[in-house]
Order: structure tokens, then sequence, then C-alpha cells
């Protein structure tokens, strides 16, 4: 019989891609999600539905009963909040209720899926995994708890034995980015025309199914306490608003803004944002982490794992694919 993998955040954008990974490869799925979570990513997927939160250790212990792997996938992805502490509650707390679930019901390896966000990006270059952000180095709230939570993780190896390899997946694109994620409100943003103009700021964009793939490598042949970066490429935001403008046939954006004058509309937006409680598009610690091109590099994954990314216009293609489908871009 089948191995029985547990996946929490399943109904999540890359959360979603690794359980239809996991399907693919014959493994018997669950899918921790809780009760209020969409399941349009899971709909048509032959998995077991586990309700619960990864907040709460009773419903996460019930999950991992009889699971022999578990993929932490779950986390609350928002660069905004009316209060951020609780983006940093619910990734750490999540975080350590998860991993105390995994200790208690014996599960036998853990793949937790941290994030580049809590990697230092350095002037000019691509980094590495050794390239690590401090909690007082980390822009903004989710970058912060992104840094506390594998701190966690790491203690929980080296003290109680945590059977535990970490995965940072780099800026995924895709399908089925159903929320969408920060990017994807870009990439649909731009295929619509409405970002006429860029930042001088750059990324590292990968294929979420890339990622996905990435996350079984890493169960199949990563080392207990060995973090990889899960990236693609890395692309300049003008050349990325050009790319989706060809394949969307619009006009590329030829204005560089500053960003200094743009600050004044970010506080604004964040004020708004206070009373309606929507996420503002533009955010004051969005234009501090873009003073940085957050280039990395997936050398350490290539080698130990045999991760390759397909080229990221792929991604890009896919995500505008889905889009125009589901009716977010016109």
């Amino acid at each position: 019989m089948a191995d029985r993998v547990l996946v929490t955040g399943a109904s999540g954008f890359v959360g979603s891609a690794v359980a239809r990974a996991l399907r693919t490869r014959g493994f018997r799925v669950r899918a921790l999600m809780r009760a209020s979570s969409p399941r349009t990513n899971v709909t048509g997927l032959d998995c077991e539905i586990a309700e619960g939160d990864m907040r709460d250790k009773a419903s996460m212990v019930n999950a991992a009963q009889g699971v022999r792997y578990l993929f932490h996938v779950a986390a609350d992805y928002r660069l905004w909040s009316r209060d951020p502490e609780e983006i940093v509650r619910n990734n750490r707390d999540g975080t350590q209720a998860v991993m105390e679930a995994a200790l208690a019901t014996g599960v036998e390896k853990i793949v937790y899926t941290s994030s580049v966000a809590a990697l230092k990006p350095a002037a000019g270059m691509a980094v590495d995994e050794t390239s690590r952000h401090t909690e007082q180095s980390a822009i903004g709230a989710y970058k912060r708890s992104k840094v506390v939570a594998e701190r966690l993780v790491e203690r929980m190896i080296a003290e109680q034995g945590l059977s535990a390899v970490i995965v940072s997946p780099s800026t995924p694109i895709g399908p089925r980015d159903v929320k969408p994620t920060p990017t994807g409100r870009i990439i649909v943003e731009a295929a619509n025309g409405r970002m006429p103009a860029f930042i001088d700021t750059g990324l590292n964009l990968v294929h979420v199914d890339d990622v996905a793939e990435g996350h079984l490598l890493a169960l199949e042949r990563g080392n207990v306490g060995e973090a990889y970066i899960l990236g693609g490429k890395d692309v300049g935001l003008k050349q990325m608003l050009s790319d989706i403008a060809a394949l969307a046939g619009r006009k590329a954006p030829r204005v560089r803004l500053p960003r200094t004058p743009l600050y004044p509309l970010a506080f604004a937006a964040e004020a708004v944002a206070q009373l309606t409680g929507k996420e503002p598009f533009l955010t004051a610690d969005a234009l501090r982490m873009a003073r940085h091109h957050m280039f990395f590099s997936s050398a350490k994954a290539e080698r130990a794992l045999g991760y390759k990314a397909r080229p990221y216009l792929r991604g890009l293609e896919d995500a505008l694919a889905w889009f125009r489908k589901k009716g977010y871009v016109r």
C-alpha cells in the first residue's frame, strides 16, 4: 500500500502543487485545510481532506495520525496586515504546532517550506543558503515571520531530533494562483494594462510545479537539517513586465519611477487599507524591499537533489493562460 503523506496548506498555490505532484507519484495524500479554506485547488484531486488549523496542535496531531511523511507548506503569506505581529504569530506558532505534532505521532521525515524571504539579498549577485537574515535585518512582518519560523525548525532539529529538511522557494508563478499571490497580482495588473511604469528592482521567478518537484526531491534526497533554495531565473522587473506585455499583446512599460516619491502613495494606500481591511497594492515595506534585487542561486539543490527549473517564460505563459481562463485577465 502506498505511503500516506500529510500536506498542510494544500488549498494554496504551492501546497496544491505539492499535493498534485505527490498524487502523480502514487502517494496517498491527506490535505490539511481550514473549514473556511476554498476547495478550488483540490477539486478533482484524489485526496483525503482533514479539516484543521496549523496553529492548533490537537487538530494537527489528529491529522498526522498514520502519516509517514509531512510537508508543511501552509503559511500566512501576506505582505501587509492591520496587525503585522499577527503574521509573525501565525507562522511561528503554526510551525511549532505542526512540528510538535510530527514528533508526537512519529512522522518519519518532514519537508518544511521556508522561503528565500529568510535570506539576505546582496547587491549585484545571486546569494545562496548561507546569506541569512536576522530578525533585525528582515524587512517587514512576513520576512521576519519566516526567519523566526525557520530558526524554530532548526532548533527542533538540533535539540529534539526533528527529522526535517528545509526548502526555500523563490517566487513561484504559474497556474492555480487563486488568491492571487503578490507576484500573481503583478502579472494580472500588467496583463490588463494597468502597470504603465516600473521601479528598478528584480526577483527570482520559478514555475510553481518545479517548486513542487523540488519538494519531492527534498523528501527523497535531502539531508535532515539542510536547506535548499528552489529557484528559477533572476529577472529584472522591467524585463518581467516587458515579457508579460508581449504575451498579453500590450505595449511594454518604458517609464522608470524613482522609489522615494512613491512613499507618500504607499503610506496613503496603507491608511486606506487600515479602514477597509483590504490589502494595499503598494506598501512602504515593499518599496524598502525593492531597493534590493532579490536574486538567488539554486546551485546547491541542483547539485545535491538533481533539481532543475524550466525556462521562466513557461511559468509566465502558464500563469497567464490560467488567469485568462478564470477571468482575472481580459
